[in-house]
């Protein structure tokens, strides 16, 4: 299951040497992300000039990993690729597709029963071209990889925008849409636009109530959802040495919701425990003798302002906890400020469920630290106040937590024991009364908690923090409750205060499982065989996207234009559409549904031109593409934040959008946008978006000119016959713009198979 440690080795033969030319030829020390990015350079050579926030440089990274949800998309364009195996280590994990309701032995038995059809495909697959295959009910996809491939200095790619949890071990680990997994399973490079470097730099350490999630949380209450797009984030400093592995992992896996590309921490001691906890020791052996290539040159943590774009400092001594939200990550309350907050914005106080787990918080540490409070109000005689769920992150933690009666604890306490999935993280959550749409108040320790996101409720009020703030306030029952300060009444009217959290960071016995649930691909897969029914509802063979025409795109119509936050949520929801991931043509019914229309304030209402009145936006985009008429989509900045599902480029694609012009992009959603052969532009002048009207008609005056670095012009004649022609920005090189010409980027991919 682990990777094969003379790759790795490998990989650091190649890192002492090209780190070594690199650091003569920049003529200064390098930071981490550095040493990586130059060590998986396609071409090998470290004269590669580099133009951070510009140039578009191409990589070789180590490894692929796929979720179940996005896996069936990015294994069906794989099948087109014309390859018989895949060229690097491959994996798929089933985490997605599996409802908590009940608790886990009934939701996996539901789960096999419901998308057998879909498993049987990724297992099928996966036998067939190489890939390593992990069941459903195994655990979710980055804390296997944690447990399992990740390794310091390496480099991988995940069709999930949180495989930046694999930071914590030391990689860079950066999540892509299915169509940048296809490039790197059929052989070919990987191109990221080299990032900006931002510093974190922890001084002191981590006590009482404060947990990892709470620098997370910190540093994105700084940042914002925006703050770290388009950079890389490299903490360091004495508090990161303090911190555990898995809390690393944390750290990285939330940095996805600052829009960073990926998050890191240098080679240490708590890499080197976990590491051999989990059954790796030939792994430290091997980054032990090249350690110091596996961290920054000491001058660059001496003097980071030199080195790095931007530096941020957070005192962990001083670091509260945090209780950020309601509706997005990124609005931090420390827990000592959350009475007067909630108080002045009307935020529900009394807390409903506490949920805890995801690929975010899922580890042995979290699950233990959680366990001590709720230990202590089970010992003390208090009832909890708000229901409680959790999710383990595999079945490997789930064993040893089990083992190590921690289970046990959250039983005492009526805790539903969820099924080692995403569950309500990803809004697979079958949540008694939440089509009532009553206005409540959730807690979690998840990553993200946009609205609508973990029950379809759009009246939750779903708040993150970390899984010991979990477990108090939901003991308490109450948002404003501070552990830290505040009492709890127990069932005989005692007054009393919960004790500081306390968990192993690694489990004294060791970790233990007897089947972790991994399939290895056959040998020689060629006669395995692959069957999707034409009939199907869940799976669907694709079809190439038509190769552009060569012609100015005219008399295209407005769609919609978005108003304020859209992110891939918006766009192409998760939750029950989950079931049709693998099936382009339904799953394309949820196309921008969530999306609000700047004209109406409406979800899901948008004007038809050809007959004047408003429909559904995918039943308006279908009647366009049945007319024969291209269409265009407008949004606001951070235009697909969130997520890396690629569906929701492809199905505004399949229903005939030609382009996607906003005030700014998403960095995982620009690229899918250019993948499937479109146009992702943004405005010269952000202030033209307020020129666009609801009957707008759209004409492309010199797409026929289409370059690198040239602005295209677009006409926006309005119901009146005037018009306004604005200028519109692309990232496009050269390779890219061959994309759009062909199609997509997987039709270059199968000609050049085909040849």
């Amino acid at each position: 299951m682990a990777f094969d440690i003379e790759m790795i080795k490998e990989v650091y033969a190649n890192m002492t040497s090209r780190v070594d030319k690199a650091r003569e030829i920049v003529g200064r020390p390098l930071t981490l992300t550095e040493k990586i990015l130059y060590t998986h350079l396609w071409d090998g050579n470290p004269t590669k000039a580099f133009t951070k926030g510009v140039d578009y440089v191409d990589f070789a990274p180590d490894r692929v990993a796929c979720q179940d949800a996005t896996a069936q998309m990015a294994l069906l364009q794989f099948m087109h690729a014309g390859k018989k195996k895949v060229a690097v280590p491959t994996t798929v994990h089933c985490d997605h597709l599996i409802l908590a309701k009940n608790g886990a032995k009934s939701d996996l038995a539901l789960a096999n029963t419901q998308s057998k059809e879909v498993f049987d495909f990724l297992s099928s697959v996966s036998d067939k071209y190489g890939i390593g295959f992990w069941k459903p009910g195994s655990g979710i996809i980055h804390q296997i990889v944690l447990e399992n491939y990740a390794f310091p200095g390496g480099l991988m790619i995940g069709t999930d925008s949180h495989t930046v949890n694999a930071g914590g071990l030391g990689m860079l680990a950066i999540g892509v849409g299915g169509a940048d997994a296809v490039d790197v399973m059929s052989g070919m490079s990987w191109e990221l636009k080299f990032p900006k470097l931002i510093g974190v730099k922890l001084t002191g350490k981590l006590s009482g109530w404060t947990a990892p999630k709470d620098v997370i949380l910190k540093v994105a209450d700084i940042l914002t959802v925006k703050g770290g797009t388009g950079a890389i984030l490299e903490y360091f400093g004495e508090g990161a040495t303090s911190m555990s592995c898995t809390g690393k992992g944390t750290i990285c896996n939330m940095g996805a919701e600052i829009g960073a590309t990926t998050s890191t921490f240098g080679y240490d001691e708590s890499m080197r425990r976990y590491l051999s906890a989990t059954g790796r020791q030939d792994v430290v052996d091997a980054a032990d003798n090249v350690a110091s290539y596996l961290t920054a040159d000491p001058e660059v943590y001496a003097n980071p302002e030199t080195y790095f774009d931007q530096v941020i400092e957070i005192n962990l001594s001083e670091l509260e906890p945090h209780i950020n939200g309601p509706f997005t990550p990124d609005r931090g309350t420390p827990v000592s400020k959350m009475k007067e907050e909630a108080a002045a914005n009307g935020w529900p106080i009394k807390v409903e469920w506490g949920l805890i787990g995801s690929c975010t918080n899922s580890s042995y540490e979290d699950m233990a630290r959680a366990a001590s409070i709720v230990n202590q109000a089970v010992e003390m005689g208090i009832s909890p106040k708000a229901e409680f769920g959790i999710n383990p992150g595999s079945e490997q933690i789930r064993y040893t937590i089990e083992r190590d009666g921690i289970i046990a604890t959250f039983e005492k306490m009526g805790t539903k024991v969820f099924t080692n999935a995403c569950g309500p993280c990803i809004g697979q959550w079958d949540r008694a009364g939440a089509d009532k749409q009553e206005k409540n108040t959730i807690v979690h320790s998840f990553n993200r908690n946009f609205s609508k996101r973990a029950d379809g409720n759009p009246n939750t009020h779903a708040f993150v923090t970390s899984p010991e703030m979990v477990a108090a306030l939901a003991i308490s029952g109450r948002l404003d409750f501070n552990p830290i300060t505040d009492t709890l009444i127990t069932d005989n009217g005692d007054e009393v205060k919960l004790t500081a959290p306390y968990g192993d960071e690694l489990p004294k016995k060791g970790f233990a499982v007897e089947d972790a649930g991994f399939q290895a691909p056959a040998a020689d897969g060629s006669g395995v065989m692959v069957a999707v029914s034409e009939t199907s509802d869940r799976l669907q063979l694709l079809a190439p996207f038509e190769a552009w025409d060569g012609k100015n795109i005219t008399g295209a119509k407005l769609l919609i234009k978005a108003f304020g936050k859209c992110t891939t949520d918006h766009i192409s929801m998760a939750g029950p559409w989950l079931r049709f991931r693998g099936h382009l043509d339904n799953i394309s019914n949820n196309m921008l549904i969530g999306a609000v229309n700047a004209f109406n304030q409406k979800t899901n209402s948008v004007k038809n031109q050809l007959t004047g009145e408003y429909d559904a936006v995918p039943a308006v985009a279908r009647a366009y593409k049945a007319a024969g008429i291209a269409s265009i989509v407008v949004g606001d900045h951070n235009y697909g934040e969130g997520s890396s599902r690629e569906h929701a480029a492809m199905e505004p694609r399949f229903l005939g959008v030609k382009a996607v012009l906003v005030k700014s992009f998403a960095r995982i959603h620009e690229t899918n946008l250019k993948k499937q052969g479109m146009l992702g532009l943004t405005f010269v002048n952000e202030a033209d978006y307020d020129k666009i009207q609801e009957d707008d008609t759209i004409n492309f005056t010199d797409l026929v000119d289409f370059a690198p670095g040239k602005p295209l012009t677009v006409e926006f004649v309005h119901a009146d016959g005037t018009k306004d022609v604005i200028l519109a920005n692309h990232t496009y090189n050269e390779g890219q713009i061959g994309w759009f010409v062909a199609g997509s980027a997987l039709n270059l991919i199968a000609a050049a198979s085909n040849a």
